[in-house]
């Protein structure tokens, strides 16, 4: 979105979000496209985003979902976004009212993840050639995001003075610049030591790449390809479910919950800011019970 098409007012706001709460380029854009669509629309009406009513925001927003434009859930979303920058405007004195204090926010069901099983795991895990330097580069970073429920972004960007195998941890750079510690288990150290001592030697000869996980051009190994990757090993491990990088990270909360973890615990080593994000594993581990008592009790 060309920044001389976005009143100043939208702008001024992004700005704050970025400075004071960190946020990556994309949330911002993300931000931008969903008040330049309001934008827009009130502009087809004559009216001034400003000077946006609540009956306006909800014409809008009833247009977006009857004409199957948008779902429920990106209509949520949007109203989550105006309610933030008319709070902006308000605290400013740009604005003398907010006209979405006047909009219900509406219920929208979380979708549950899909998650993959313990077993189904271990096939994947075992499925690269460890003595092949390539592969045992994946093994130890398929290893690492299950162990410590990394996003791919944090995974793909560590650098080599960002794991400890000593101390058995890991110093993780995640979501506005926010740094968390996270511990590693004895299984992915294991894989972790064997890769740095005969694998990424032999992918960084001159031992100039500062990434944990050297990529083929001198950088980091890319996102897109680690998803590549495991989709790859999904194949050879029989996995028929649609497996990514963030399935792993489902993966690793999930199976905590249902192995007793602290929900609070949970939330400090996947770096989620509020715990409403991490209660979503709740409803996974109360599901993956109902299926098993529903099969396998003899009432079920």
């Amino acid at each position: 979105m060309a920044a001389d098409l976005t009143p100043p007012e939208v702008l001024s706001f992004l700005d704050s979000l970025s400075f004071e709460e960190g946020l990556s380029r994309n949330t911002l854009r993300s931000y931008q496209s969903d008040l330049m669509q309001l934008v827009k629309w009130l502009q087809l009406h004559d009216t001034e985003l400003v000077r946006a009513s609540a009956s306006q925001i909800l014409a809008f927003l009833a247009e977006g979902l009857s004409s199957g434009r948008i779902s429920a859930r990106t209509n949520a979303r949007f109203l989550s976004c105006y309610r933030r920058f008319f709070r902006y405007l308000l605290r400013e004195g740009q604005v003398s009212a907010d006209p979405t204090c006047q909009i219900e926010h509406p219920r929208v069901s979380r979708p549950l993840p899909t998650v993959i099983s313990e077993q189904e795991v271990e096939r994947l895990l075992d499925a690269p050639d460890r003595e092949d330097p390539l592969q045992l580069r994946d093994a130890a970073m398929l290893e690492l995001i299950y162990a410590c429920g990394l996003r791919v972004s944090e995974l793909v960007t560590l650098k080599q003075v960002n794991l400890s195998l000593g101390q058995g941890g890991v110093r993780v750079m995640g979501k506005g610049g926010k740094e968390r510690l996270v511990p590693v288990g004895d299984e992915a150290l294991s894989t972790l030591g064997e890769y740095i001592a005969r694998g990424r030697p032999a992918l960084d000869a001159a031992g100039a790449n500062p990434y944990l996980f050297p990529g083929k051009k001198g950088g980091p190994l890319t996102r897109q390809a680690f998803w590549y990757r495991i989709k790859h090993y999904a194949l050879s491990a029989n996995i028929s479910k649609n497996l990514t990088p963030h399935g792993l990270r489902h993966a690793f909360a999930t199976h905590l919950v249902n192995h007793g973890a602290d929900l609070r615990a949970v939330q400090l080593l996947l770096g989620h800011a509020d715990l409403s994000t991490t209660q979503i594993y709740t409803h996974v581990a109360k599901a993956r019970l109902q299926a098993l008592h529903g099969a396998h009790h003899p009432r079920g």
